[in-house]
């Protein structure tokens, strides 16, 4: 055996080099592999990919080139690593359900929501999409700096210029050594109208800046259940948010309901959901689903869930949202390299190394083009002398024997320098002509005044914020689409009400049970007789049902037909648009099979002094402390015992010394004081209000008032005031005056209300229409009439509720200022005829 040469063994302290060896593979993971840079959002993989292409000429405008060649490209030059870490993360890019705004564009199998893996990488073909042009735009006028790839063969960025906000925008995730990061995709408009706030006023607060971005924008939508973990991760860097997909219940003829997800949170495999969902079934975890199938295609996602008859759908909903992928927990993390070193950053301290970033690639370009001018215009200079000189030049030239010489003696006679020399012997003679001698002129005028106006810009910091900011409303108003991410407030969260601006809204229920709150702002006061807004978009079988006014920090009581009542706070209901549906209202309270919303009512406090009346349809009324409604649990509470044949249909907030008014659909109406109604439990059935005929049902209450009228509107439209005055006050259960003549031409009545001068009325029909009037204008008329047109009612349509909101301020005869709600008698709902025949399914 050859003898071991000692020389050449070197002790080493096993402990200390493995410290040492690790802490290098873990800097290098770091910094190399893992982790996004704060100023372009990449990490190094996707930053060799965009600059290959790039140089490739594999560019938006180009044809595709296949996917083969370009990781080959990546992986000889700069990423010395394997192909299919490449080719994976090059797939990742072109997939519309991974990136908010995808940075290549695929042509071919890439993939799919169900996990399906890409075709292998020679088979499909890709170039750079459009945005990610912006991603490399300028990068050859020294915007960024250039360093040695792996084995110094070659030079790489090592930052792109990345001319909108990508960190934020496409979001970055990464398990390093030690840490991770998550940071998710947000909307582009949104990203930008935030940075655009933050040049403006580098002192903006992060609550400020989620005005301008509420919230994280997956690229397949979904619902974000609360904002506290939204806040939370803006202001330290780290938060927790609820990811919920987006459902719909649709009801069938037969009586049965499915579940239909038409959107998944953000990273789930649709085909494993689905999977997940059949075994617990088969372990039957999950009772009531007698169907499972995936209807999604090219226009969208569709996974139907059929539910059994006798099933709840919203339990059942409830469970799968527990045990399986259909709400999920994004835990953000906004961890990126700043400077190279790994930071936790906050959502102002993203936006601004991202604007710093952008300030040097402005000042830099500036300066490039600044150097690239100055140099011309010195050529320009040599040129113009030359032609002052014409034919001692040329004299000097012909008797020069070399270009050597030539130079020599053109530098020395004409004071020019070595650049300018070369440039005259290199002009062509056609520059002599005059027309070319004044392009000459012109040109070395464009830029003196070039050079005068980049030197402005790198001696005014604000010049350069406007060029900023000119760019990136360029690239907005190029690139920007729609929120996909709706953000929304769960029952099942706390949140801070600090935090929650009280406004007054309108809250709308359609017959289906979909609700949302708008602004009071979002009406407009019309004349009576008018043709109305449409107040919700529905469906050809659903209708706006109810309607009434609250503030967001205001309780909301909702009452069933079964008498059961539950409670959410004004803010928890979510706020849509005036044509959007709303959301299933079983999403935010736990309502039974055959069991739906009859009465709302909003409260502010609960205390001993007021009363709440019930009422139903078959004319029973009953009277309770408020004070008894002060903790209703989740899981709602029984406000009224109701008999089998009848239903809850109206419940109004008393002070315990109002005289009540009662009508019938056939024109009856009876006034009584509340105290012959005995203050009662809740689980108590209660009294008779008013002896009904045969035929004859309840359709609303009011509470008599000074200066308050009675209020009727028909199913046709018509309408009328009659004083208070002309009713007499009866004895409880009695069978009570007209209030109405009932005709062919006006038809049933749909509601009495009490109303005051000052006061606003809401009118709706079946079909959505809203019209908005005030009580003042409409005609005052004994008992015994029909009434005037209120609204012009389509065939075919029927008015369907009205509700009376405080009047608003008119400006400018259309946008409205809104008022407090003080007075109890403002927060009274009247529900329509509605649901006798048929229940509602929620």
């Amino acid at each position: 055996m050859a003898e071991q040469d000692e020389s050449r063994v070197r002790p080493v302290d096993i402990g200390h080099e493995m410290r040492t060896s690790f802490l290098d593979y873990a800097m290098s993971v770091i910094v190399s592999r893992a982790l996004p840079d704060v100023r372009d959002g990449l990490k190094p993989v996707h930053r060799r990919i965009l600059f290959a292409m790039n140089e490739l000429g594999i560019t938006a405008d180009k044809a595709y080139k296949k996917s083969a060649r370009i990781v080959g490209e990546v992986i000889g030059k700069y990423h010395p690593h394997g192909d299919a870490a490449v080719y994976e993360s090059m797939v990742r890019m072109a997939q519309d359900f991974s990136f908010r705004y995808e940075l290549v564009d695929g042509h071919g199998n890439f993939g799919s929501v169900d996990g399906d893996p890409a075709a292998a990488m020679r088979y499909t073909e890709a170039r750079m999409s459009k945005i990610s042009m912006e991603m490399v735009r300028d990068i050859r006028k020294d915007t960024i700096d250039f360093q040695d790839n792996y084995d110094g063969s070659e030079q790489e960025p090592a930052v792109l210029p990345s001319r909108f906000p990508n960190l934020l925008v496409n979001g970055a995730s990464g398990i390093a050594v030690g840490m991770a990061t998550n940071i998710p995709p947000h909307q582009l408009g949104e990203v930008i109208d935030a940075v655009l706030a933050l040049s403006k006023n580098p002192e903006i607060s992060a609550d400020e800046l989620m005005h301008y971005i509420p919230g994280p924008d997956f690229p397949t939508g979904g619902l974000i259940l609360g904002r506290e973990g939204i806040k939370r991760a803006y202001r330290s860097g780290r938060g927790s948010i609820i990811v919920r997909a987006k459902v719909e219940i649709e009801q069938h003829p037969s009586g049965k309901e499915s579940i239909v997800v038409t959107e998944l949170p953000y990273q789930v495999n649709k085909a494993k959901l689905i999977e997940r969902i059949a075994d617990l079934v088969k372990e039957k975890k999950i009772d009531g689903i007698t169907d499972l199938r995936d209807e999604s295609d090219r226009r969208g996602m569709r996974m139907v869930i059929e539910v059994r008859k006798d099933a709840n759908a919203n339990v059942l909903l409830n469970n799968l949202y527990k045990h399986t992928g259909l709400q999920t927990s994004f835990g953000i993390n906004l961890l990126a390299l700043v400077d190279g070193r790994p930071r936790v950053l906050t959502l102002k301290e993203c936006l601004h190394y991202y604007l710093a970033h952008q300030e040097t690639v402005i000042r830099r370009r500036t300066s490039f083009e600044l150097k690239k001018a100055e140099a011309r215009a010195h050529i320009l200079e040599g040129l113009r002398i030359a032609l002052d000189h014409l034919d001692e030049v040329i004299t000097l030239i012909r008797n020069s024997k070399t270009a050597d010489i030539a130079r020599s003696e053109l530098m020395e006679n004409f004071a020019l320098t070595e650049e300018q020399a070369q440039a005259i012997l290199d002009m062509r003679l056609q520059r002599l002509t005059g027309l070319e001698r004044e392009k000459i002129e012109q040109e070395y005028a464009e830029l003196v005044q070039k050079i005068a106006e980049l030197k402005a810009i790198l001696a005014d910091e604000q010049k350069v914020l406007h060029i900023i900011r000119k760019e990136l409303r360029e690239i907005k108003e190029k690139f920007n689409d729609t929120r996909r991410t709706e953000i929304t407030v769960g029952s099942n969260l706390i949140e801070d009400e600090d935090l929650i601006e009280r406004e007054d809204v309108v809250i709308t229920v359609s017959h289906k049970g979909y609700v949302k709150r708008m602004p009071v702002a979002a009406y407009k006061s019309q004349n009576r007789g008018g043709r109305g807004i449409q107040g919700m978009g529905t469906n050809e079988d659903d209708f706006v049902e109810h309607l009434f006014q609250t503030t967001t920090h205001h309780h909301v009581l909702f009452f069933t037909n079964k008498g059961r009542v539950f409670q959410l706070k004004g803010y928890e209901i979510p706020e849509l648009g005036r044509t959007a549906k709303g959301i299933p209202i079983i999403n935010l309270i736990q309502i039974e099979k055959n069991e739906y919303i009859t009465a709302f009512f909003p409260v502010e406090d609960f205390d001993d002094t007021h009363y709440l009346v019930f009422l139903t349809r078959k004319g029973i009324t009953k009277r309770s402390p408020l004070s008894d409604f002060s903790n209703i649990r989740k899981g709602g509470l029984f406000a009224i015992t109701v008999r089998d044949e009848d239903e809850l249909i109206a419940v109004r907030l008393t002070d315990g010394k109002r005289d009540l008014i009662v009508g019938t659909k056939k024109g009856m109406a009876i006034r009584y004081s509340e105290k012959d109604v005995r203050s009662m439990g809740r689980t108590a059935a209660g009294v008779k209000a008013i002896t009904l005929e045969a035929g004859d049902e309840v359709v609303g209450m009011g509470i008599v008032g000074d200066d308050s009228d009675v209020l009727i509107v028909t199913e046709k439209g018509f309408g009328k005031r009659t004083a208070c005055s002309e009713y007499r006050k009866q004895t409880r259960g009695g069978k009570g005056l007209k209030t109405c003549n009932i005709t062919e031409k006006n038809g049933n009545l749909v509601a009495l209300r009490t109303v005051e001068e000052d006061e606003d009325l809401m009118i709706m029909t079946a079909n959505g229409v809203i019209i908005r009037m005030p009580v003042s204008g409409i005609s005052k008329l004994g008992r015994n009439t029909m009434g005037v047109t209120l609204i012009r009612v389509d065939e075919g349509d029927s008015v369907s509720t009205i509700a009376r909101i405080q009047k608003s301020e008119v400006d400018d005869g259309d946008a409205l200022q809104k008022e407090d709600l003080n007075d109890d008698r403002k927060k009274e709902e009247t529900p329509s005829e509605g649901q006798r025949q048929q229940n509602s399914e929620p």
